[in-house]
C-alpha cells in the first residue's frame, strides 16, 4: 500500500471509531465533519426528515456536501457511492431507489465497513450493500450502475484520473456522475501539497477545477458542471480550497 493510501486508510480507521461515539451522542441534524476537524461545508445539507427516516445524524458524515441531493435518484435505479464511509449516503440512496433499486458503497477501510453495516442494521435498510475495495478498482461489472455518487473522497486518491475512469466504466450509457468534492481554488503552498496529513484531511490532494474537468472529459464524460458552495483557507497558509458539486454524464 502506498504512503498516501495508507495515510488515508489510517486516518479514516481512527475516524470510524470517533464517528461511532459521535453518532451515539448526537441527534439527527447535528453537524457533520466533527470527527475530522471543523465543518467543511456540509452541515445542514441533509434534511432532518430524511435523517430521522434512517435514524442517523450528520455526525456520521465526513463529507463536503450532499451528493444525494444532486443525483435525482428514482425507484429501480442502481447507485454506487465511491468511498462510502459510515454509509449515510448509501442508506439515503437506498431508500430513494426503492422499490426495485439497489445502492452499493465501496470502501477500503475495515473499520468504516463495519460501522456502515451496523448503521444499515440500525436503519433497517435491506437494499444496500457495502463492498470492500478501492475507488480505483471497484468490484462491480462494467455498465452495471445508473448513478455514481461520492462525498469528499475523490480528492483523497493519488490518481484522480484512475478513479474517474473507473466511475465511467461502471456506469451504463446515459448514466450520471454526481459528486461532492474538494477542489483547489488558489494554489496551495508546496509544503502543504507534500503533507500526507493534509492529504488525508482533504486539503493537499485537491486539484484545480480545470484539471478535474480535463480528467472527466478524457475519461469520456460529457457536459461536466462545477458549482462551488463553500470555501476554506488555512490561517497563515497560501492558497484556498472549496467544496464543489460536480455533475457529468456518460454518453
Amino acid at each position: 500500500m502506498g504512503e498516501v493510501r495508507e495515510a488515508v486508510r489510517s486516518r479514516y480507521a481512527r475516524a470510524a471509531k470517533q464517528i461511532d461515539v459521535l453518532s451515539a451522542s448526537s441527534s439527527p441534524g447535528e453537524g457533520c465533519c466533527q470527527a475530522d476537524g471543523p465543518d467543511c461545508g456540509c452541515s445542514g445539507s441533509y434534511s432532518t426528515q430524511e435523517l430521522n427516516e434512517i435514524g442517523l445524524s450528520e455526525a456520521v458524515s465526513l463529507g463536503c456536501g450532499n451528493p444525494t441531493m444532486l443525483a435525482r435518484l428514482e425507484p429501480g435505479q442502481v447507485v454506487l457511492d465511491l468511498g462510502s464511509g459510515a454509509g449515510l449516503d448509501v442508506l439515503l440512496s437506498a431508500r430513494r431507489v426503492s422499490p426495485g433499486g439497489q445502492a452499493y458503497g465501496v470502501d477500503m477501510t475495515e473499520e468504516m465497513l463495519a460501522l456502515a453495516n451496523a448503521n444499515k442494521a440500525k436503519a433497517g435498510v435491506t437494499n444496500a450493500t457495502f463492498l470492500k475495495g478501492t475507488i480505483e478498482n471497484v468490484p462491480l461489472p462494467d455498465a452495471s450502475v445508473d448513478v455514481v455518487i461520492s462525498n469528499c473522497v475523490i480528492n483523497l486518491a493519488e490518481d484522480k484520473s484512475a478513479v474517474i475512469k473507473e466511475a465511467f466504466r461502471v456506469l451504463r450509457p446515459g448514466g450520471r456522475l454526481a459528486v461532492a468534492d474538494m477542489v483547489e481554488l488558489e494554489p496551495l503552498a508546496p509544503d502543504i501539497k507534500r503533507s500526507l496529513d493534509q492529504w488525508a484531511g482533504c486539503i493537499s490532494g485537491t486539484i484545480p477545477i480545470d484539471d478535474y474537468q480535463a480528467a472527466l472529459v478524457a475519461a469520456g464524460f460529457e457536459n461536466p458542471e462545477f458549482e462551488i458552495h463553500a470555501t476554506e483557507s488555512m490561517p497563515g497558509v497560501d492558497g484556498k480550497v472549496g467544496s464543489a458539486y460536480i455533475k457529468a454524464r456518460k454518453p
